[in-house]
């Protein structure tokens, strides 16, 4: 029984970390809120923690969110009531949460640490073994979107889909391209 709840805690913990970890400029990051938070400190004190170590941080490990990033992911998450956050966030890496072991010397510190650790590998571990499943989504999205385009030339051109031969082998390499274009 112990165990079992030990364990549902644990998915817990991970769940919400899950649900922090967002994906921007094709990097999954975590907000400096939300690692403040998840380490007991207040925001102010994380970010003058980070400042003091800086060279710790290079622009791959921690970067400032644009206006327009910030904006955008504003409005997927909620504000606080005094009026929400008056600054552009740090959002850190899975480099930099793991830098952050060197600067946040707390035991919740180190047992979060290695926790975030923990769900970005499962992340990573996920993609790897689901790599077909998602290629074949993408592949279907781009056939979708290549389709509707055809689509439009061809009730542009009046031509009936029926008069056009597609060459599957041809197709086939199109399709290569497109996959090794967008790094499949």
């Amino acid at each position: 029984m112990l165990h079992e709840k030990n364990e549902l805690q644990s998915l817990v913990a991970e769940q919400k970390i899950l649900n922090r970890i967002y994906v921007i400029r094709g990097q999954k990051v975590m907000l400096d809120r939300d690692l403040a938070e998840m380490y007991g400190v207040e925001t102010k004190v994380f970010n003058q923690s980070v400042k003091r170590n800086i060279e710790r941080f290079p622009k791959d490990f921690m970067f400032v969110l644009s206006e327009k990033e910030w904006e955008n992911l504003r409005s997927q998450i909620v504000t606080s009531s005094w009026g929400g956050i008056r600054y552009r966030p740090n959002v850190f890496t899975e480099q930099g949460v793991a830098m952050l072991s060197s600067i946040l010397n707390s035991k919740t510190a180190i047992e979060v640490n290695i926790r975030i650790i923990r769900v970005f590998t499962r992340l990573r571990e996920y993609a790897l073994t689901h790599k077909d499943i998602l290629v074949q989504r993408a592949t279907a999205g781009i056939l979708t979107i290549i389709l509707q385009y055809l689509k439009n030339y061809w009730k542009s051109k009046i031509v009936p889909p029926q008069e056009i031969k597609l060459d599957l082998n041809n197709s086939r390499k199109i399709m290569g391209k497109i996959i090794m274009l967008y790094g499949m």
